[in-house]
């Protein structure tokens, strides 16, 4: 009896074996986490969607590209869900959504569904998310999701095997080098040896380049700045450094039949429809230069008076009250005192300027006069107000970073700095869980 398996969307998959099937970390929609556009393109069938039935739904973690309320909302409310996540925030959530059977994962603790046992294994962050192992009819997968694989865990792993397929994260997307694009250095033009040797050491028969699977907005620089690895590169790659594996592709849709003696095409998903071309692939450019922020605003629909002074009113006192709640990483740049400088861009192109002393755990607004700049942080203001509102989370924000030249003293400071400890940054995200499910379901409560 073959094991068939079928790619959703991004890490979205269907495994199919003996008439049971599961799903894993399933997307239907098209956008996704609000900016991330299906690559190859394809819409989804909702009604049929709809109709169909899971024997259970495994959730590898939290993060709102893997966990999407809109999604499961598609779903029989008796179908189980599997979670692993050590909040129990987002369970209470997945039940406030009406759904009966929503159960935790532990680590190395298999579930057994029909004629499938899947493991959840430990990823490269235990607190965040995890991987899976999957076993039916004498066959091996092992799902990485889009975590890397800690290299004291990789011994454990290879004792699993023999591995008949790893489903494989082949992006090595740049999330921070975008916010920061003329401090940023050109990615490799290699894939990361790491990963050929971790893929020498599980010696998988069928490696699938998986999660990854969509492009920002059509007019994005992102689209050429943040996917450096291609399909084509990654299947030369891997298939040199492992002689005897095979790299297969799969769209969205696509459904494949694995067994002992190989791998063959399968009927496709109806309820995902490809649209166009699906022969697609990346086409990362370094030399492209980044559009200002005011030119990126314009893109973006303007806010109504009553956002606008959502986003007013947070600049002028929230942020104030959210950074002085929070404690400031030790070893930080902003433990000097440092002028900080937030520009917010409306629909217009045109910016706000707000100017404050930063010390510590301290911070007062201060006049534009006030001293030397230490820090700039630029975004627009449609989608200042997601990330207040809708949970909008900092790869699709198009926030820039210190996208300037400072002082040679401040330049010394600054190499030591992490773009991360920006002040808007930990504004919006310190101790923020779950803000993108709690908006979903609001919206659907509604």
């Amino acid at each position: 009896m073959p094991l068939q398996i079928s790619r959703i969307l991004h890490a979205g998959y269907l495994f199919e074996c003996e008439g049971t099937r599961i799903a894993f970390d399933p997307i239907f929609e098209n956008p996704f986490s609000r900016n991330c556009h299906a690559f190859p393109p394809v819409r989804f069938d909702e009604e049929r969607i709809r109709a169909q039935r899971f024997d259970a739904v495994f959730i590898s973690h939290f993060h709102d590209d893997h966990c999407s309320l809109e999604s499961l909302d598609l779903l029989d409310r008796a179908t189980p869900i599997h979670l692993y996540c050590v909040f129990d925030e987002l369970f209470d959530m997945v039940r406030a959504l009406g759904f009966t059977n929503v159960r935790p994962l532990a680590l190395d603790v298999p579930v057994q569904v029909g004629p499938f046992t899947v493991t959840p294994r430990i990823a490269m962050d235990e607190e965040v998310d995890s991987m899976f192992q999957v076993e039916a009819v004498g066959l091996k997968v092992l799902n990485v999701v889009d975590s890397w694989i800690d290299p004291d865990t990789l011994p454990a792993l290879a004792s699993y095997g023999p591995w008949d397929m790893v489903l494989w994260p082949f992006q090595t997307m740049r999330e921070i080098e975008v916010l920061s694009p003329s401090r940023a250095t050109p990615a490799p033009p290699s894939l990361p040896e790491e990963w050929l040797a971790q893929l020498r050491v599980l010696n998988p028969r069928y490696v699938v380049p998986s999660s990854c699977q969509f492009l920002q907005e059509p007019w994005s620089w992102y689209n050429r700045a943040f996917f450096p690895i291609t399909y084509r590169q990654f299947a030369q790659e891997v298939e040199a450094a492992l002689p005897d594996a095979r790299v297969v592709r799969m769209n969205p849709g696509v459904s494949l039949r694995l067994d002992a003696d190989g791998l063959a095409p399968a009927p496709a998903l109806d309820w995902v429809v490809p649209l166009g071309d699906q022969d697609v692939d990346y086409d990362y450019d370094p030399a492209l230069p980044p559009p200002a922020t005011g030119d990126i605003a314009r893109h973006f629909a303007p806010l109504n008076a009553e956002e606008a002074e959502r986003v007013a009113a947070f600049c002028r006192t929230g942020l104030l009250a959210r950074y002085r709640s929070m404690e400031l990483p030790e070893d930080s740049y902003f433990e000097q005192p440092r002028i900080w400088r937030l520009s917010v861009f409306d629909h217009a192109g045109d910016g706000t300027h707000w100017h404050y002393r930063v010390q510590g755990d301290s911070i007062e607004a201060v006049a534009p006069s006030a001293g030397p700049l230490g820090w700039t942080t630029e975004i627009p203001a449609a989608k200042l107000y997601a990330g207040l509102e809708l949970g909008e989370s900092l790869t699709s924000m198009y926030m820039r970073i210190n996208d300037t030249r400072f002082d040679d003293t401040l330049e010394s400071d600054l190499e030591t700095a992490e773009l991360v400890d920006d002040p808007l940054i930990r504004c919006l995200f310190n101790d923020a869980f779950g803000a993108y499910q709690a908006a979903q379901l609001r919206r659907l409560k509604q």
